[in-house]
């Protein structure tokens, strides 16, 4: 069973990557998608977005999803540690993949550019 964090700025091509490995795919910001699938952010409740994204990991994790896909920024080491513990304990192996933005995509999130930069100077790189 495998797990696949795929980190990397907005508009780097995340989404797009995590629909071509397959399985079962999750990010936060799923969780800002209404009934007809328009994005609305609440910065408000990022904290309870990505919580919503653990649980819903865990729960593929309790039926045994092969192949499951975690999509988010992860610009920090420690963002990720919760879904190494569950893959520990649910005895996933998990890849890091980062994904660059080396097609010139656009990130669909309307993510200012200032918070672009503040996220790109905050990216860990662990080798």
């Amino acid at each position: 069973m495998k797990l696949y964090l795929l980190r990397g700025l907005p508009g780097s091509g995340k989404s797009t990557l995590a629909k071509e490995l397959g399985g079962r795919h999750y990010e936060a910001d799923m969780f800002f998608l209404d009934e007809d699938s328009n994005y609305k952010f609440d910065p408000t409740k990022l904290s309870e977005a990505h919580n919503w994204c653990r649980h819903s990991v865990m729960a593929e994790m309790k039926v045994g999803e092969p192949v499951i896909v975690v999509s988010n920024t992860f610009t920090q080491d420690w963002e990720m540690s919760a879904y190494f513990v569950l893959a520990e304990e649910f005895g996933y192996q998990v890849f890091s993949l980062i994904v660059e933005n080396r097609h010139g995509g656009k990130n669909s999130h309307g993510v200012p550019d200032d918070k672009l930069e503040q996220m790109k100077n905050r990216f860990e790189i662990k080798l």
